[in-house]
């Protein structure tokens, strides 16, 4: 629809003409890049009806519950790649063949270790810190073991960038949550898969061999591909402006950290336990139910519902299979869990959940998972995080390999005062 244009009345006299653009797929947009040359802006508070960029990585259509990423749908994905061909396919665009799958897994591998310094940065935390805090810090800080390798226009060095972020994330993950628990560090180890090594790290210590669960490690797999990339929320938005800049790749993705260290953000699958622990029992679910249902009241099931998806949760569908298997092969027995379960049934058959399709979403299975095999909700975020790296990495190097890229520098409706006389302090 490139010929097409959108003309822009004021006052009944047309003040501009403005292409409007098509993509692969999703709406059509209003190209406005010469709008403030005619005197106005658009106001858009939180981008709701803003295309910030032109993206070829992962594409949702929230109606319609569709997650694909490169065109790959999320549930194929999940169900038949693991999460390191998944990264390979959001940086690289296309599925890998099996020598170039077996180069990049081993690429990775071989990058999991952290410089021995860099496990001396944390012991500037207090114990008690939270692990975002840590992560945040340690990610940013990645950049001083690596400042002759920061060339942005270099391809090639943007990609050593990508794999050694996507290889120590893990790393830097479980250190942090190491640390905050007063247990020494353990290193990865390159005869583990992704998954199994970031269990491996998180769970062993020297006095016992931790042997690492199959389903755990599949679960944990799948909860990284469900996370790695979600188009352009809040975090990858923050890491393209942050990138736009010319800042170092470390600096963007400690940046995409702080984004999704927050509740609105990243805090969806901690404060779904949070709720849980709040009903406390089954026998207390009628009530908290009600309270769902009554507008008046603030309370909300937290894990219910998606801001983008409409209809359903494709990601949910996989992880409620995969959160069943788990649970099942722990036979855990934890009231809090029974109340994520009744839960879930109710929101499946009860017609006011199913009315306004409040399903679970991805965040309220993810989050029973890793509560049943064992990881505190303060470390949920950083799994995120963790996960997420990838798609903000991903987005960085597609923004830094498209020609005429500009500094990001969005516009405002001033409401404050004008021309105001300023006394000198001393006759005030």
């Amino acid at each position: 629809m490139a010929d097409s244009k959108a003309s822009l009345s004021i006052d009944g006299k047309v003040v501009a003409e403005l292409p409007i653009l098509s993509g692969t797929a999703g709406n059509d947009v209003i190209d406005i890049r010469t709008l403030g040359n005619y005197g106005y802006f658009t106001y858009d508070p939180g981008f709701l009806a803003t295309a910030s960029c032109e993206s070829a990585i992962t594409y949702i259509d929230g109606g319609k519950g569709i997650l694909q990423h490169r065109g790959y749908p999320i549930d194929s994905l999940a169900k038949q790649a693991d999460y390191l061909e998944v990264c390979y396919i959001l940086l690289n665009g296309a599925a890998p063949t099996k020598s170039q799958y077996d180069e990049f897994k081993n690429t990775i591998t071989n990058h999991t270790m952290v410089h021995e310094k860099l496990a001396h940065f944390f012991q500037g935390f207090l114990p008690d810190a939270h692990p975002m805090a840590m992560v945040c810090g340690v990610v940013g800080a990645l950049s001083s073991f690596y400042h002759s390798d920061l060339d942005i226009d270099d391809k090639d060095q943007r990609t050593r960038s990508a794999h050694r972020l996507i290889a120590k994330m893990p790393t830097i993950a479980a250190m942090a949550y190491k640390y905050s628990i007063g247990q020494p560090f353990v290193y990865p180890r390159n005869d583990m898969s992704y998954a199994e090594n970031f269990l491996h790290m998180m769970f062993s210590v020297p006095a016992e061999e931790y042997k690492v669960s199959p389903t755990i490690a599949k679960a944990m797999d799948r909860i990284f591909t469900l996370h790695a990339d979600h188009e352009q929320n809040a975090s990858t938005s923050t890491v393209r402006l942050a990138g736009s800049s010319g800042a170092n790749p470390y600096a963007c993705i400690a940046a995409g950290v702080a984004s999704l260290w927050g509740p609105a953000h990243g805090g969806a699958n901690e404060a779904c336990l949070n709720m849980l622990e709040e009903i406390g029992s089954l026998e207390n679910i009628p009530k908290y139910v009600a309270k769902a249902k009554d507008k008046a009241d603030p309370f909300r099931l937290m894990g219910f519902g998606h801001r983008v998806y409409k209809n359903f949760d494709p990601r949910a569908t996989v992880m409620r299979e995969t959160c069943h298997e788990v649970l099942k092969e722990l036979n855990i027995k934890d009231p809090l869990l029974d109340v994520a379960m009744e839960l879930e049934r109710i929101a499946l058959e009860d017609e006011y959940f199913v009315s306004k399709k409040l399903y679970p979403n991805v965040d309220f299975y993810s989050g029973i998972i890793l509560k049943a095999i064992g990881i505190p909700t303060s470390m949920f975020t950083v799994i995120f995080a963790m996960s997420r790296t990838v798609g903000w990495i991903s987005h960085w190097d597609e923004m830094l390999s498209q020609p005429g890229q500009k500094i990001g520098r969005p516009r405002q409706k001033y409401t404050g005062e004008l021309d105001r006389e300023f006394t000198p302090l001393h006759d005030r």
